[in-house]
């Protein structure tokens, strides 16, 4: 998997598409729309139960085949079937990236080292469907008999924002009677505050760690345990309340886990791509595992779509070469994620992982610097908040930042109403970055107000909203299981194929490591004292305060 011929940025492809700029840099969205009364059906695609209007874009007809040229100059064919197909394409660390086949359909065949891994994946999912059903059930029981009633899932990156998102996308069809909990963070107050609101007769507590050594997780999960101690558990009784889905399953049994409760994670599977695996047990038991079968089954529509579609008519690639487009050729370094939907509020952390942690790179696959810009920033959060926030700065600002807008058409909660508003408001912004407000319409707006001309002189230039900012605007009809794996596969796919333009590795994360490699000596010196004399004078001097030297 590697990008095919010259350096990226002497591909012909490359430079088709910088004229191409050149030639677009003057026309504004307002002329294009004009112009094509059929754009909107010209530039969307339908997938998975997921509509994409790419529309308000600055594109014309033109620029899709120029970047789908680019994709395939940079082997994106070839290297789509090298992911599916189990090839190691995480070239640094030797591995696959197979979490499409965590939700491959039973009796596929994709091979690690010889071997089927897919009835791994689905005894994997029997297994934990068995679990589920027997805490649902009442079988399994605190170590004083009673109902399990709250899971506290406690992991960190992928091992949390991924379950968190989905659990809170779907909470209209969460089980009554099960409370979920995240704890991630290394700040006493988030398992404080987790623990004030469960019992700990009734708390199964989820150890989500691959290594089993990541320091949040296992802080944290040793508190638990001391908690349930000091709660009057012993230590055979906190086999009732700990599972653990790891790789690492003696360290697990080690810190007093069954073996019945330890669940397998792979290496062929990132953190940030595994709530398909049993990482998603949160979702599973919060939802029911048919709900989680159901989300498998809406990410393996995309991923069909993705692995079979013509690239211009593939959602996945078209919303990576646009992202490409800005990224490298209009200058945006941002892209903005605004949902439109409650329930989706955590979805711009997840993709802010996803994105960031897989194409935030300096070097290529083959160790070289690159010479063009990679991986956004990834941000955003629930549109109609963000209307009297941060839009200000996607109109009026002086960054550019495409953006994409995700809605339902329908809601869970359709009081009032309160949707239709919503849904308003949705296009209103998404055409308001498009349109613009000119001059002349400014001024035409403070003449009809009565105001002197001085005033409207005075006042024009702060009215202007200079417009030609691209969005795209997905929607579906309501959020369920198949909708929102259709559309977590859908960014994951996004992602890869910028990888792909890139020449990314898109599955390590080096730069992770090196805080991780440094907090040890830091930790171990704020306790014991500080050794360290060739420490840097901000770290040392802070490590002093701390200690109150």
């Amino acid at each position: 998997m590697t990008t095919e011929g010259s350096p990226l940025v002497w591909k012909p492809e490359w430079q088709a598409l910088r004229e191409h700029q050149a030639a677009l840099t003057d026309t504004h969205m307002r002329a294009l729309f004009r112009d094509d009364p059929e754009r909107f059906h010209r530039f969307s695609i339908q997938a998975a139960g997921l509509r994409l209007d790419y529309s308000k874009n600055r594109i014309n007809h033109d620029t899709l085949p120029l970047l789908t040229a680019l994709a395939r100059a940079c082997g994106l064919p070839d290297a789509t079937e090298a992911m599916f197909s189990g090839t190691a394409i995480n070239n640094t660390e030797n591995r696959p990236a197979l979490h499409t086949a965590l939700r491959a359909a039973a009796g596929s065949d994709i091979r690690v080292s010889g071997e089927n891994i897919v009835p791994e994946v689905q005894a994997t999912l029997d297994r934990m469907e068995s679990f589920v059903e027997r805490v649902h059930g009442g079988e399994l029981t605190g170590f004083r008999g009673d109902t399990l009633t709250d899971i506290v899932s406690i992991g960190i990156g992928g091992s949390y924002l991924g379950p968190r998102m989905i659990t809170e996308a779907l909470k209209p069809l969460a089980r009554e009677g099960i409370r979920c909990h995240y704890v991630a963070n290394i700040d006493g107050t988030d398992i404080s505050e987790v623990l004030r609101q469960v019992r700990p007769e009734t708390t199964l507590f989820l150890v989500q760690s691959k290594s089993f050594s990541t320091q949040e997780t296992l802080a944290n999960s040793q508190l638990a345990r001391q908690w349930l101690r000091d709660n009057g558990a012993s230590d055979t009784d906190l086999g009732h309340h700990f599972v653990a889905v790891t790789a690492n399953a003696a360290a697990a049994r080690e810190f007093g886990i069954h073996d019945d409760a330890i669940f397998p994670m792979w290496d062929w599977v990132g953190g940030r791509y595994s709530l398909w695996s049993a990482i998603g047990l949160p979702i599973a038991l919060t939802l029911g595992m048919d709900h989680f079968r159901r989300l498998l089954a809406g990410a393996r529509a995309m991923d069909n779509h993705f692995r079979h579609a013509p690239l211009q008519d593939n959602m996945p690639v078209v919303m990576a070469l646009l992202g490409v487009w800005y990224v490298n050729f209009w200058g945006a370094d941002s892209h903005t994620i605004l949902t439109y939907d409650e329930y989706l509020k955590n979805l711009p952390n997840h993709l802010q992982q996803l994105d960031m942690e897989s194409n935030g790179k300096r070097v290529d696959r083959d160790g070289r610097p690159v010479d063009y810009a990679t991986g956004p920033v990834i941000w955003g959060g629930v549109g109609a908040n963000g209307q009297h926030a941060y839009h200000q700065l996607l109109h009026q600002g002086t960054v550019l930042s495409p953006a994409d807008f995700i809605i339902p058409l329908n809601s869970h909660n359709p009081v009032a109403n309160h949707h239709a508003t919503l849904f308003a408001n949705c296009l209103a912004q998404s055409q308001a970055l498009m349109q613009g407000k000119t001059e002349d319409e400014a001024r035409t707006e403070l003449q009809d107000q009565g105001l002197p001309a001085d005033e409207v002189d005075r006042l024009a230039p702060h009215k202007v909203v200079p417009g030609n900012k691209p969005s795209n605007t997905l929607v579906f009809d309501k959020a369920s299981p198949e909708t929102i794996g259709a559309l977590v596969a859908l960014y994951e796919h996004r992602t890869f194929v910028q990888g792909v333009i890139w020449n990314l590795n898109s599955f390590d994360q080096w730069g992770v490591e090196l805080g991780k490699q440094l907090g040890k000596p830091i930790l171990q010196q704020l306790n014991e004292g500080i050794t360290d004399v060739a420490l840097d004078s901000s770290t040392a001097g802070l490590m002093k305060l701390f200690r109150g030297e």
